[in-house]
């Protein structure tokens, strides 16, 4: 089967800087996959959308000889054995594409099978140190009375005494029925993270710490564990088979871990305490972080996914038609 396969870059900023404990960035910028089957003109689309520099480069390799105005000819079988070897970013494009070609989301010749979910209703992303409390407060007026929100901060990101303090403000403000998710990134060691979790040890609103250690530290997060939730995040793109193990809430971010069949299938099985993460994606990955998390909801331990409201710009760039999007990366790159 012959298919053609274009790439488009893309580029845009967030709206405001993200202070995590690796450091403050803004920009975005990845590549949209558009992958055409030539016997059916059916179209399946797709996003490489790395964030680490490494894999960054990994992805620029592989896809060099991608970059042509019409793009390329290439073979159904050779797109499938070229996945299992790419870096996960770009095996996730491939993926998609070819998981919307078969029809496993969206239309298919017989209907539709897996159609295209919204969103549903999102934790809202807090910004690091200071900026923290004036956006609570913004947060919290907004807040209808009778839907407490789910707020995530980031945490280890800024002075550790500064965010000590504003931990007490934080378990003050918060109302009574409102979930809380803190953020660390891996940058805590063992004793800093002993004493976060003293002080939330029992806390009734808390969802889970997430990715308080750093990532090669199964044991430590394990001890942790058993003392309050526990959530892995860059541990599990780090460690892709602690997926098969860990006991506790993972954090998952399709755009960035692979094939995103695989987890399509286990979330339409049912399977636990996974929970759906953006990596600030245009309207193409969106459709599947989307997808995927409305799956999660409707599984054995639903939980408000990290979708990061309000972070990205507006515009075609984050349409829910990937032809918009894919237009709008012409001008936007």
């Amino acid at each position: 089967m012959v298919m053609r396969l274009q790439l488009r870059p893309y580029a845009f900023a967030l709206r405001e800087p993200l202070q995590t404990a690796h450091g403050r960035w803004q920009q975005r910028s990845g590549w949209l996959l558009r992958l055409e089957q030539r016997s059916s003109a059916r179209l399946g689309w797709g996003e490489v959308a790395p964030l680490d520099p490494a894999e960054r480069r990994a992805c620029e390799e592989l896809m060099a000889r991608w970059h042509q105005p019409e793009g390329i000819e290439c073979t159904r079988a050779s797109l499938e054995t070229l996945l299992l070897r790419a870096p996960a970013p770009v095996a996730f494009a491939l993926g998609a594409a070819l998981g919307e070609l078969d029809g496993l989301v969206g239309r298919s010749d017989d209907g539709e099978r897996q159609p295209w979910l919204p969103a549903p209703s999102s934790a809202r992303l807090l910004p690091a140190g200071a900026a923290m409390p004036a956006a609570l407060d913004r947060l919290l007026a907004e807040a209808a009375p009778d839907r407490p929100p789910t707020v995530k901060w980031k945490v280890a990101a800024s002075d550790p005494e500064q965010e000590w303090s504003l931990l007490g403000l934080l378990l003050e403000r918060l109302p009574s029925g409102a979930r809380l998710r803190l953020d660390a990134n891996g940058g805590w060691d063992r004793s800093k993270a002993d004493r976060w979790v003293r002080a939330l040890e029992g806390e009734p609103r808390l969802d889970w710490l997430e990715q308080p250690l750093a990532t090669d530290d199964l044991q430590g997060h394990l001890e942790l564990a058993e003392r309050l939730p526990v959530a892995l995040d860059e541990s599990l793109l780090a460690h892709p088979a602690w997926r098969q193990c860990w006991p506790g809430w993972q954090v998952r971010r399709p755009l960035l871990e692979g094939d995103p069949r695989a987890l399509l299938a286990r979330l339409r099985a049912g399977e636990p305490r996974l929970m759906l993460s953006t990596a600030f994606e245009t309207g193409i990955g969106m459709r599947w972080l989307a997808l995927l998390a409305a799956l999660q909801m409707q599984g054995p331990t639903p939980t408000a996914p990290g979708l990061a409201p309000g972070w990205c710009p507006e515009g075609p760039l984050f349409s829910a038609d990937p032809q918009e999007v894919w237009d709008a990366a012409a001008g936007a790159s």
